[in-house]
């Protein structure tokens, strides 16, 4: 497997590109399938989330699958090539991996340590099973990654480095416009973000909750959740006029537009007491939900994945992130030097295998040719041959798999298949792939 990743995120480029290069709606969908068709590309995965958009496939050329990577992602976010290359990183094979392990421990997150990207990293490689563009290399790597996150947040403090975006943003909302508890407030959206944020000010004391969604059914659904007692619905026609009567909103849906307008958070802070303190909006969409028009206005606070960037890079760095760094390290070692490793299992199968085939037609041959040798001396014979065979291969089979497992192995192998002559089809059969083709996925995933 030649791992590739193409990407960008709030590391490399602002918030104004993400923004317009969001992936909404079947966009991803079609990218994911685009890149699986690809030439260069055998299996292919998107992650996508409000602070980066990331490609990662399996691909058999480097330079031809940066290119067509990068376009694809550029035809797909509708920005332009050139301006968003500026902004695009490339990692390759052990760098990819060690990219991959570690955004999955929280060490990218624009809030470092935060856990929620696990959940990201699952559903991406669920979409990637569901569309049938991830298969047997892209499952196996995932699957480690999300062993390698689950490890960091078990085995260290990361935890606490950090907390879920919608924390850290509620922190900076009390830091503008005084503390949650008490507050009424409004959510827009039911997604998981949105669910977490609702959830999250319950926790935190909001006692009056209104919960407002495109799809009512899901509205309501989080409403059971959180206890009618605490929460109730409301039409999504209404948050206009409801932004008058609440004390902080937080917003993330996946519209393509602006939901919450300047003008309507302008009424709404103009219907306000003197005494009720500032409007606080809490905007985790991307792209942005609140009219950005609204950090302009007195009266009201505007708190978006822009301000909550540059809020973060102000925050000191937490003392288990160099643990972590030292786990992802190991984890990245120990899966490169795995798949080194299996990558010489089915030339050692091979060569064992025609070992045994060339022992089977001697023996044969001496049948024929002693038909009278009796069962016990024949089956001392075949014993007596087959152990002189399983000790000349043992050594190098065993120091070549040793070999295989560092960087560079793979040359090992080829060596082997030369001095031995081994058939290609042969090889190749053991592991599944067809002669110069790529490898096969697995039943969980299929191009």
């Amino acid at each position: 497997m030649s791992l590739l990743v193409v990407g960008l995120s709030h590391r490399t480029a602002p918030v104004g590109v993400l923004e317009r290069a969001a992936l909404t709606g079947e966009v991803p969908t079609r990218l994911l399938h685009d890149a699986a068709a690809t030439a260069t590309v055998a299996e292919a995965a998107l992650l996508n989330t409000c602070n980066r958009i990331e490609l990662y496939a399996d691909v058999d050329k480097f330079h031809a699958g940066v290119a067509e990577l990068s376009l694809l992602l550029a035809h797909h976010s509708g920005v332009d090539l050139e301006e968003l290359t500026s902004h695009l990183y490339v990692h390759y094979e052990d760098r990819a991996v060690h990219h991959l392990f570690s955004v999955a421990c929280g060490l990218d997150s624009m809030v470092v340590g935060e856990g929620q990207i696990l959940g990201q990293l699952r559903d991406a490689l669920a979409k990637a099973q569901e569309e049938h563009t991830a298969g047997r290399g892209l499952n196996e790597l995932f699957q480690q990654a999300l062993r390698v996150g689950k490890r960091a947040h078990s085995e260290t403090g990361i935890d606490k480095a950090g907390q879920s975006l919608v924390t850290f943003g509620l922190e900076q909302v009390a830091a503008g416009a005084g503390e949650i508890a008490g507050k009424r407030a409004l959510v827009v959206g039911a997604g998981s973000m949105s669910s977490l944020a609702a959830a999250t000010l319950v926790r935190s004391g909001v006692t009056d909750l209104l919960i407002a969604n495109r799809t009512a059914a899901r509205a309501e659904r989080l409403v059971e959740i959180l206890g009618p007692d605490v929460a109730r619905t409301l039409d999504l026609a209404k948050v206009p006029e409801a932004l008058a009567d609440v004390d902080l909103v937080i917003s993330c849906t996946g519209a393509a537009g602006v939901v919450v307008k300047a003008e309507d958070v302008a009424a709404a802070v103009a219907l306000r007491p003197a005494g009720r303190g500032r409007l606080a909006l809490l905007d985790l969409a991307m792209p942005r939900d609140v009219d950005h028009a609204v950090h302009e206005l007195d009266g009201a606070l505007l708190v978006d994945l822009e301000s909550l960037s540059h809020a973060h890079a102000a925050t000191p760095g937490a003392g288990d992130v160099d643990q972590v760094t030292r786990i992802v390290a190991d984890e990245v070692t120990a899966f490169g030097a795995a798949q080194r490793a299996a990558r010489i299992a089915p030339t050692v199968v091979a060569l064992r295998s025609m070992a045994s085939d060339v022992v089977a037609a001697e023996l044969g041959r001496l049948e024929s040719r002693l038909p009278d040798l009796d069962e016990r001396s024949r089956a001392e014979i075949s014993q007596t041959v087959r152990r002189v065979v399983d000790k000349l291969l043992h050594a190098p089979t065993v120091r070549v798999k040793q070999l295989a497992a560092e960087p560079g192995g793979a040359s090992y192998a080829e060596a082997l298949r030369e001095l031995f002559d081994l058939d290609p089809a042969a090889v190749h059969a053991v592991s599944g792939t067809p002669v110069g083709g790529a490898p096969q996925p697995s039943a969980g995933g299929t191009r």
